[in-house]
């Protein structure tokens, strides 16, 4: 009897809004995974390189980034580095700032960074691409290079505006490049429970876009801006509100991916 084939997640977040913890989300949710003995890969897609510096890699001090790999200078596999928290990173510095105009010019320029992506795919469980906030050709590359997308969201009157333009985005990657793409659902970030006004704002968000709302919100805690200054995850350290939150999310995508419904909010 043939054994199933390994099947690699591939999830990207993206928003083109910024500060809705899409960085956070990405170097939380890959520690939480690797809670559950999952083996990890993020990919930082933001010339900012803001998920470099939070999993402890200076962008100014790296010699190879994801750059190199999106040009055809490196391998993948070569470029890659670890972390305190465990997972692995595909770092990226300014340098990739120039990627952009460099793959516009390129045919068939949204799979770049599958390609680059395939011959490593097998040596993990799950990769989660953090894509900048912009839907330039960086994020068309994330979206296309994913099975799945996950939309953060902040808990604030305006955090919807783009959402739609996002959306209309996800759906021409589905129609163009990527039919398997399947839209998860927006993330609550920054969430307050203590107030109507973010609970509204999820209501808003459902109501208008038929989007799912994923379980549990995240919820505000300036453990999150710590973690960050410190070059490591919210899950690093004490327990807190923040970490609690990443690992039952991690949990609930898990079972997801492996059959279960997703566990919303409503």
């Amino acid at each position: 009897m043939r054994e199933d084939r390994h099947v690699t997640t591939v999830l990207a977040v993206a928003n083109q809004k910024g500060g809705v913890a899409k960085t956070t989300t990405v170097a939380s949710l890959g520690a939480a995974l690797v809670g559950l003995g999952q083996r990890v890969l993020v990919v930082d897609l933001d010339p900012q390189g803001c998920l470099t510096f939070s999993l402890g890699h200076n962008p100014d001090r790296l010699e190879t980034s994801v750059h190199d790999v999106l040009v055809g200078d490196a391998e993948a596999r070569d470029v890659v580095v670890g972390t305190e928290e465990g997972v692995d990173l595909l770092p990226a510095t300014i340098d990739l700032a120039g990627a952009e105009a460099l793959l516009l010019m390129r045919p068939g320029r949204e799979f770049t960074l599958a390609r680059a992506l395939a011959p490593i795919l097998d040596d993990y469980d799950t990769v989660v691409l953090d894509c900048p906030p912009s839907l330039g050709v960086l994020t068309l590359n994330g979206l296309t290079a994913a099975r799945s997308v996950l939309v953060p969201l902040q808990c604030e009157t305006l955090a919807h505006r783009g959402v739609g333009q996002l959306l209309r985005t996800v759906r021409e990657v589905q129609q163009i490049t990527n039919p398997d793409l399947q839209l998860l659902g927006a993330l609550p970030t920054l969430y307050d429970a203590r107030t109507t006004h973010s609970r509204d704002v999820l209501a808003d968000i459902s109501d208008r876009y038929g989007l799912p709302v994923l379980a549990p919100p995240i919820p505000r805690t300036v453990r999150f801006a710590e973690a960050t200054a410190s070059g490591a995850t919210v899950l690093s350290g004490r327990a807190n509100k923040g970490a609690a939150a990443y690992r039952d999310l991690a949990d609930n995508l898990v079972k997801h991916w492996a059959g279960s419904e997703l566990v919303t909010l409503g």
